[in-house]
């Protein structure tokens, strides 16, 4: 059995925006940011790493996903994706450079509360 399947949690970048592809279709993209903290052995000090993911929603999700704004905190799932696009060397060079991106084409998102931060209260505990 084969399995590609990711979830991430963390926060928006930036404001998701909608694009179109050559071949006329249209999808939506955002940057999430998760974070890994952990305390170091030798100095016992705190250290933390933030990585950078980029997140492509197709079809009807995308409508969805259009809608999230820097600083949300959202849960997504769906499969890694590596691709190769070519971009044009800069210089007087006409040589193009391959390069090569790893994103996550979501297939669910989950948008998490964060309404009481907003509000300047406390979350409500539930028993």
């Amino acid at each position: 059995m084969y399995l590609n399947n990711a979830t991430l949690t963390g926060f928006l970048g930036s404001d998701a925006g909608t694009r179109t592809s050559k071949n006329n279709t249209t999808f939506t993209v955002f940057s999430l940011a998760t974070k890994n903290s952990w305390k170091d052995r030798e100095t016992s000090e705190w250290t933390s790493h933030t990585e950078w993911h980029r997140a492509v929603v197709f079809r009807r999700l995308k409508d969805f996903a259009a809608t999230l704004k820097k600083g949300d905190h959202v849960q997504i799932q769906g499969q890694l994706r590596t691709r190769e696009y070519e971009k044009p060397a800069e210089g007087k060079e006409k040589a193009s450079i391959k390069q090569r991106i790893t994103e996550i084409r979501v297939t669910s998102i989950l948008k998490l509360d964060r309404s009481w931060k907003q509000d300047g209260g406390q979350p409500e505990e539930v028993a």
